[in-house]
């Protein structure tokens, strides 16, 4: 039993009876994405957070990356998080070149030295994502995949991703999406099943992010964006929403944290509105979140209906305590919770039938006349270099790590009980 009364853990208790199992079995876990610390970023910390409290839970946790600079081959993290740099180079916005199955022989010798039970893999435009899910399904493991954007149906970038997606997502065991909407939008694009499709928002460190404790004594009202900036997150339409609202609040100050190529457009507007003293370019930088209906205003992607959100948002303010927010903020949105209902998922995928290498053919065959062939002819050939592998370095001639004890454990105090600080710090 789920000791805690709280309404968030009772829905998990419910879930849990529901579908015949308990959250509390330990498993094996690599988390799989080109997007890993020390780059900055939402699916980053996702992760690094995620993985962080599954430690705390007594999982093991292991991240695969790519290198990043000088930092490749395996690193230790707080938590004894494990992380393995993988000696690939970025190719293009943080991820690394396709290869198809130049990854195998290293995702398959990670997952037997670390025992693994189950891949977890993050983001739709990792490339290492992709490919690790499709290795670890030719051997039999169980996979999960979160994704964490949403993505449109006409432009030719989001065809062929969609396309891509569909065909890693065919054979998924289970996936994960931020919210409902973004539910809807990756069952549209990979013609996944959506009972296989659970909702797990996104959380926030309340520990990190804190209120003053008093009103400032100024009438200013500092705006803060932090994204990519690129033109999925909407950048674009940034440039055109903060001259109007500048000119509309003498008052207001913009702070817009996060790098990309749209970066150049927006510095380009503070110039040719002189509004280099009211909004200030942070570039990249550490660490962000849906809300219930009285904490946050909607508008459409519009700039016109953006300015006359926040003119709404702006009109809010003095009605808002910002003490009483933050402490809706740490019960609505953690990650301990997060993490709770992303074990249920896990379960989840434990329980689904493994198939053999025909009856998973079948579901490629159903993603299209011709790329459903050629997604049997990869997914056939990748089965034959794994078996290649095992003839010629069989599973038993890799030696299986131990694993780390920490100083918590080895008094005989379990992970599960260190403090949330130790957890997240």
């Amino acid at each position: 039993m789920i000791p805690d009364s709280s309404h968030s853990e009772k829905i998990i208790l419910i879930c849990s009876e529901r579908f015949g199992f308990m959250a509390n079995q330990n498993h094996r876990i690599l988390m799989v994405s080109d997007f890993f610390y020390p780059n900055f970023g939402g699916v980053e910390n996702h992760i690094y957070y995620l993985s962080q409290c599954l430690l705390k839970f007594g999982h093991k946790v292991v991240v695969m990356t790519h290198a990043y600079g000088n930092r490749s081959g395996v690193r230790y993290m707080t938590g004894g998080l494990k992380v393995y740099y993988v000696p690939w180079r970025p190719f293009i916005m943080q991820n690394t070149l396709p290869t198809f199955y130049g990854t195998l022989p290293i995702i398959r010798t990670i997952l037997i030295r670390e025992k693994i039970s189950l891949v977890h893999g993050h983001q739709a435009f990792s490339t290492l994502c992709h490919e690790a899910l499709m290795h670890a399904r030719t051997m039999g493991y169980r996979v999960v995949f979160t994704d964490h954007s949403l993505y449109g149906f006409a432009d030719v970038g989001s065809i062929h991703m969609n396309k891509v997606l569909q065909f890693t997502l065919a054979d998924v065991s289970q996936a994960i999406c931020v919210s409902h909407t973004s539910k809807e939008n990756t069952v549209l694009r990979s013609g996944l099943p959506p009972q296989k499709v659970f909702v797990i928002p996104n959380a926030v460190d309340t520990a990190m992010f804190k209120p003053a404790p008093e009103r400032p004594g100024s009438n200013e009202i500092i705006i803060v964006v932090i994204s990519r900036l690129v033109y999925r997150k909407g950048a674009d339409l940034l440039v055109e929403v903060i001259p109007k609202v500048c000119r509309c609040f003498p008052n207001v100050r913009f702070i817009v944290g996060g790098d990309g190529p749209k970066r150049v457009r927006l510095e380009e507007m503070r110039e040719k509105h002189s509004l280099q003293d009211r909004v200030e370019m942070l570039g990249a930088v550490p660490h962000a979140q849906v809300l219930p209906d009285d904490m946050v205003v909607l508008a459409e992607p519009d700039p016109g209906d953006m300015v006359l959100a926040i003119r709404k948002a702006i009109s809010l303010l003095p009605k808002i305590d910002p003490q009483v927010m933050h402490e809706r903020m740490k019960k609505l949105y953690n990650w301990h919770d997060v993490a709770k209902r992303t074990e249920i998922v896990y379960d989840r995928a434990l329980e689904c039938p493994n198939q053999n290498l025909v009856e998973r053919l079948s579901r490629y065959l159903s993603c299209g006349a011709w790329a459903g062939k050629l997604f049997c002819l990869v997914m056939i050939i990748d089965y034959l270099l794994w078996r290649f592998l095992e003839l010629w370095k069989p599973a038993e001639d890799i030696e299986e790590v131990p694993d780390i004890v920490l100083p918590c454990q080895s008094d005989g105090v379990s992970l599960k009980d260190c403090s949330e600080d130790q957890c997240l710090r």
